[in-house]
């Protein structure tokens, strides 16, 4: 059995290589469905491992696969390779190349760590009881999702058919040294809402000539919050809200014509989750209706709710104990945000946990999604050696 020892020392090793992938990644980051030159960088690592992979999976994704000639269980490891379309104002030496385009999420991280974890587990090889699926997954960021296309792509499947499956995602409120995990239900499900409002435009001084779709547009985002307020279960979590809406014109004395508004509906529920749809769907037709206006919704149904699977999530809580200390792996809350790993969640046994990447003392506290998101790259030999040992212990169980 290879000892905790042997995988800290492993990851202590190379972690100086993994800053390098992560900045060369950070500098070069590619919007989802666009991650050509992220693939060819990480293929071309695995070719230098030895690691035998296929590419083109899901789009841009990569396969590769460590110890497929053992006998054993196979199991999986996953790091989305997509960024965010955001202008990243940090002023450091890898900051971004790409005007506008910035990992903001850390999927350079997850897909550093992976190469890192991958190197390891590679010079044990011989010593693995099984074989470990490496899934570098594109699109995570963008519907419908590189999760469900390489699922669609018998990734899962193939042989060695996976029987489990882990991922990592960077977590700025936790400070480094710690990860945060939580079984069961963990992150929600998470739809987009897109409306269109049709009236009839013309000057604001004549209201009663006209049909005013700003006005109805106020009486449906009034209307639609008591799909969760009065049509819910109170125990089950839900989120309704509109982050955009504007006009096709319209001025201080100009009724538009049409009004658009987009959204987004989550919950962690998949039978509410339907007849919630339901309700926004008919809510927004009367109102329209009452209001002498057109609508034209869609509603996009996009990632389900993850699930970590509690038997295997224990499991991975228990080693990750041993691995860092019980004081240094903390409970997570229930996550309103979503993730495309909930899909292989639903095919498969599946673990998401959280890298702290923080620290307070370094200044490095910005959360993900925003332009100033970076981590203490400390983080990454922790990520590297923590996936490693989940991975030997997984096969060993």
């Amino acid at each position: 059995m290879i000892g905790s020892e042997q995988v800290k020392e492993l990851a202590r090793t190379h972690s100086n290589e993994v800053i390098d992938h992560r900045r060369h990644l950070h500098r070069h980051p590619e919007l989802s469905f666009e991650e050509v030159r992220t693939a060819a960088y990480i293929s071309a690592e695995l070719d230098r491992l030895g690691i035998p992979h296929t590419k083109g999976r899901g789009g841009n994704g990569i396969v590769g696969v460590i110890g497929a000639g053992a006998a054993g269980k196979s199991i999986a490891l996953r790091a989305d390779i997509d960024a965010l379309p955001i202008q990243e104002e940090n002023e450091v030496e890898y900051a971004s190349t790409r005007p506008g385009v910035m990992h903001a999420c850390g999927h350079d991280v997850h897909t550093a760590s992976l190469l890192g974890t991958a190197r390891v587990l590679k010079s044990v090889e011989k010593h693995l009881e099984g074989s470990v699926k490496l899934v570098f997954q594109p699109a995570e960021e963008k519907l419908p999702g590189g999760a469900s296309l390489m699922i669609a792509d018998g990734v899962l499947e193939e042989a060695p058919q996976t029987k489990s499956i882990f991922g990592q995602h960077v977590h700025p409120p936790l400070e480094v040294g710690k990860i945060g995990v939580k079984a069961g239900v963990y992150m929600a499900s998470a739809d987009e809402i897109y409306l269109e409002i049709i009236g009839k435009g013309g000057h604001a001084a004549l209201p009663q000539d006209f049909i005013d779709p700003i006005a109805t547009a106020a009486q449906i985002i009034s209307a639609v919050q008591q799909v969760i307020s009065r049509f819910s279960d109170p125990e089950i979590p839900s989120v309704l809200s509109f982050g955009k809406i504007y006009s096709d014109g319209g001025a201080t004395n100009i009724i538009p014509t049409r009004v658009y508004l987009e959204g987004t509906f989550r919950t962690l529920n998949e039978e509410w989750r339907r007849e919630a749809h339901e309700h926004i769907h008919r809510i927004v037709t009367q109102i329209a209706v009452a209001m002498g206006a057109k609508s034209n919704l869609e509603i996009r149904k996009g990632y389900p709710y993850l699930l970590n699977n509690p038997e295997l999530t224990n499991r991975f809580r228990q080693a990750a104990c041993g691995y860092l200390g019980e004081e240094n792996v903390v409970d997570l809350p229930i996550r309103m945000t979503a993730e495309d790993f909930a899909y292989y969640s639903h095919e498969i046994p599946a673990c998401f946990y959280r890298l702290g990447t923080g620290t307070a003392q370094k200044g490095i506290t910005s959360p993900v999604h925003t332009p100033t998101f970076d981590i203490d790259e400390s983080a990454l030999e922790i990520g590297v050696g923590l996936m490693s040992w989940i991975a030997i212990n997984e096969l060993s169980s």
